[in-house]
């Protein structure tokens, strides 16, 4: 687990925190199944095991093909039995919109809630943040609808470092985009790589007659489908790890073998039915074909899944040292809003891994060594002159965004600036097109505060002021993306400068000038963060170039 996470991570990620993660794993099981988490088990009893993307062993734990949804509900049940107990406060409905400083250590935040649209002071000892990633940078992703960039953004500007922000996952089997009109995308689980082999048509005829509706994929017989992965691939085939299955299908789609709309590939479970039998599969995935079938009205017991690549996880976040604390004394960042165990690309289940690692068996310990000198700190009163100038801070930025009275909503600025992220700072990258990506992040950013229109009023439930301060933080993210992503003239994991590959299009990495953590440091709207680096050194594993092929 500690080599293959080092690997997949193409060696951008801190060794020393990859390995505490894989040496706390088995506790993870364990403290899951003592929360009731219905993990699967073998007929025997015994937890039952299943390979995912990255990996040649049977090691990840699963709860059929829901097991994150799982993991959360286990965590919650958790919480709210301490929340019943009173040892837990939960204030829900709420976002926080900054961070109050005092005497250089974060001291407490400022909350709106969502309901009565009021803003409320919350004062600490110390503040943590687990605020998930960026990923709707990109507009379109299967993140939930209210996941954003904003903590970091907030810590970001109060003097904490931005990390590898050019790391950002595209998972390769979500369904594909549909229209104009949609709003997020469905992911459908990498489990599905076990048992499911992707292929496109081998001749460019019957891909157009397949995109024309003249065939189905049904008529195409094996003989004339190209299993790509298996292809080149062969010693992980389609269980390669994501950012590489991802580019693969992009490739095969840009050279014009793309199905359903050009931008799409198939997932298919014929085989696996004919090996297993329909039963077995539905045991396995039946929850996974039943959400495909609602979603595609196709049956993928008798066709193949359509999937594409698209958004899901970010690699990059705020900057932790080894105690997960942020360069802000007090502040701290755990699971995937920092950047610190998965390099330049994520294997599959290592998110939850990581979250649950971070929560339960990491900070709680270090966290003790900052507040240890802490013991003699009285409680704080909210009303000082920090949390007085914070709360007019947001005040005064809710009213400067309510005044603009454009005519966009903030949905149609995050869609355009969706597109540039997709189009310039996507799966592949050159520098003219993240040259070009900055100027136009930029001209988003300006017809945000010359055109944005929110309706409604900032003192109620406001769902458009939600959206138009989050899209307001997805800018600065943006523009950090590409500016991360121009200053690394190499390919490495998720991030693929097309000037830097192999002759056979693999990635291909500049170990002598960029094995380090590229940390960026605020220094204002208009100003040009400054470039921090942590070196990386690797003692325990032997730095080499990724091979998925034998």
């Amino acid at each position: 687990l500690f080599y293959d996470t080092i690997k997949g991570g193409d060696y951008r990620a801190r060794e020393a925190n990859v390995y505490r993660m894989a040496e706390v794993s088995n506790c993870i099981i364990d403290q899951c199944v003592g929360q009731g988490v219905p993990f699967a088990r073998e007929y025997g009893g015994l937890l039952a095991n299943r390979s995912f993307g990255g990996a040649q062993v049977s090691r990840t734990f699963y709860a059929k093909g829901q097991t994150g949804q799982q993991l959360l509900l286990g965590a919650y049940a958790s919480l709210n039995r301490q929340i019943k107990k009173g040892t837990v406060k939960s204030f829900n409905r709420r976002e926080m919109l900054d961070i109050v400083m005092i005497d250089g250590r974060a001291r407490g935040v400022i909350m709106r809630n969502l309901v009565t649209g009021e803003l409320e002071r919350y004062a600490a000892h110390a503040v943590v943040l687990a605020t998930g990633g960026y990923g709707r940078a990109f507009f379109l992703s299967t993140n939930a609808m209210g996941c954003n960039g904003s903590a970091a953004v907030q810590a970001f500007k109060k003097g904490a470092y931005l990390a590898n922000l050019a790391f950002t996952q595209i998972h390769p089997t979500c369904i594909p985009v549909h229209g104009e009109d949609q709003s997020k995308l469905t992911l459908m689980s990498e489990s599905l790589r076990n048992d499911g082999r992707i292929w496109v048509p081998k001749k460019k005829e019957d891909a157009e007659a397949i995109r024309a509706g003249k065939k189905k994929p049904t008529d195409i017989p094996d003989e004339d489908r190209d299993f790509y992965l298996e292809r080149r691939y062969p010693a992980f085939g389609n269980l390669c790890p994501r950012d590489i299955a991802s580019r693969a299908a992009k490739e095969r789609c840009d050279a014009g073998y793309g199905v359903g709309t050009g931008n799409a590939v198939y997932l298919d479970f014929k085989y696996a039915i004919q090996r297993l039998g329909a039963d077995v599969v539905r045991d396995r995935y039946g929850n996974l074909f039943d959400m495909y079938q609602m979603i595609s009205d196709d049956n993928p017991y008798e066709t193949p899944m359509m999937i594409f690549p698209a958004s899901h996880y970010t690699m990059g976040g705020i900057w932790v040292d080894y105690e997960l604390q942020t360069s802000i004394k007090g502040l701290f960042a755990i699971g995937e809003c920092n950047f610190s165990d998965h390099g330049a690309n994520r294997l599959g289940a290592s998110a939850l891994m990581q979250g649950l690692a971070d929560g339960y068996f990491v900070l709680p310990y270090t966290m003790q060594n900052y507040l240890s000198d802490q013991i003699k700190v009285p409680r704080f009163s909210t009303d000082t002159k920090e949390f007085d100038e914070a709360e007019k801070g947001v005040r005064d930025r809710i009213a400067r965004l309510m005044a603009i009275k454009g005519t966009k909503s903030p949905d149609q600025l995050h869609k355009k600036l969706g597109h540039v992220m997709w189009n310039l700072v996507g799966m592949g990258r050159t520098l003219q097109s993240l040259v070009k990506a900055v100027d136009e992040i930029a001209e988003v950013r300006k017809e945000f505060y010359s055109d944005l229109r929110i309706v409604g009023s900032a003192d109620d439930l406001n769902t458009e002021l939600e959206k138009a301060l989050r899209l307001e933080d997805f800018l600065v993210i943006a523009k950090m993306m590409a500016i991360d992503a121009l200053h690394r003239n190499e390919s490495c994991g998720a991030h693929f400068r097309e000037e830097y590959q192999t002759a056979d299009g693999e990635a291909a990495r500049n170990d002598k000038d960029y094995m380090y953590v590229g940390c960026w440091k605020y220094m204002g709207d208009e100003e040009r963060p400054v470039l921090l680096k942590e070196p990386l050194k690797y003692e325990a594993i032997q730095v080499q170039t990724r091979n998925y092929k034998s």
